[in-house]
């Protein structure tokens, strides 16, 4: 079975920058959530987890599964989706004419870069040559593998492995430390 898990609370998260690439680190509370989660999920089945080598998503893996027999594999291909020069702006939602909202309003319209900024067909070749590559083999040898990664990272996995239109990209709701079933 494949699982993915977004990582827990960052200051930027609070402060609703976007973090794309940015190495930004858990806050105390996105310590406590991967920890709460740590908890909830003790006994659920994990032979491998991949995770992006952020410290968000690897920290939020690391604390999840301490003491756990179950190795921890970091891939640069589980990075979030780059925001290019609009990482670490805030509230981009609240500035009109910001370009950078039609990657999240209207995904399918987002068919070029803007402002250095990945596009989804970037980070679909990304995420497909990931699970092409290591998450499928295990799969089918009936292994269960959990990918600790990002939002935009597991909406793109969702997406992929659900065929879903461009326009439904964020339609599954990526909670963070909850664990999803893909």
């Amino acid at each position: 079975m494949l699982y993915i898990m977004r990582h827990g609370l960052t200051d930027w998260n609070v402060m609703h920058k976007l973090q794309g690439k940015s190495d930004i680190p858990l806050n105390e509370e996105g310590r406590r959530m991967a920890a709460a989660a740590a908890e909830e999920y003790k006994d659920f089945h994990i032979d491998v987890c991949f995770a992006s080598p952020l410290k968000r998503a690897a920290e939020t893996a690391e604390i999840l599964l301490k003491g756990r027999d179950v190795p921890i594999i970091k891939d640069d291909r589980l990075t979030e989706m780059g925001f290019g020069d609009y990482e670490g702006l805030e509230n981009c939602f609240e500035i009109e004419d910001c370009p950078i909202k039609l990657i999240f309003q209207k995904p399918e319209e987002y068919k070029t870069s803007i402002g250095g900024a990945e596009t989804f067909d970037e980070l679909f070749a990304r995420i497909g040559d990931f699970l092409k590559e290591k998450a499928d083999p295990l799969l089918a040898e009936g292994k269960d593998v959990l990918i600790v990664a990002h939002g935009a990272l597991n909406s793109g996995i969702i997406a992929l492995r659900k065929n879903l239109p461009r326009e439904k990209f964020w339609s599954s709701g990526i909670v963070q430390c909850k664990i999803m079933e893909v």
